[in-house]
């Protein structure tokens, strides 16, 4: 009789950390990002990620209201889940107007590009924006 086992995603299914609402979290944010993709196996996949939670940090940064964020990486499945919750309810938009005297505000362009999918999910208390991107297979 032959036995196979079935290989097991490695690492945790999901990392965390609250950061104060200041720029240079997207650096510690980057790092929890990289961490948690090379425990899963999906070094491929940390270009894209890193671009994808600086993009979602700068947002919170930008347009939350209270000193602090939470750093969410996920795992499910195939996708990994990248996202920022705050306390506001304010629903980002994406910006496609092409003004020259615009240099900040179309980040959301990039996360719509990046990622497999996006979108804001409303709680009572704030918001999570979230980026997904699908892996093939499990490792």
């Amino acid at each position: 009789m032959t036995v196979t086992a079935t290989p097991r995603p490695t690492g945790h299914p999901g990392y965390s950390q609250t950061l104060e609402r200041v720029p240079e979290s997207a650096g510690v944010a980057r790092s929890l990002v990289r961490t948690a993709l090379t425990a899963w196996g999906q070094e491929d996949m940390v270009d894209d990620a890193l671009n994808l939670i600086t993009e979602l940090v700068s947002n919170a940064v930008d347009h939350a209201r209270l000193p602090a964020i939470r750093i969410i990486v996920l795992r499910k499945e195939n996708w990994v889940r990248l996202a920022v919750v705050d306390r506001s309810r304010d629903i980002p938009l994406m910006r496609t107007d092409s003004n020259g005297d615009q240099i900040r505000g179309r980040g959301l362009v990039l996360v719509e590009a990046l990622s497999d999918r996006w979108g804001t999910d409303l709680h009572r208390w704030g918001k999570t924006v979230w980026a997904e991107i699908r892996y093939e297979g499990a490792r």
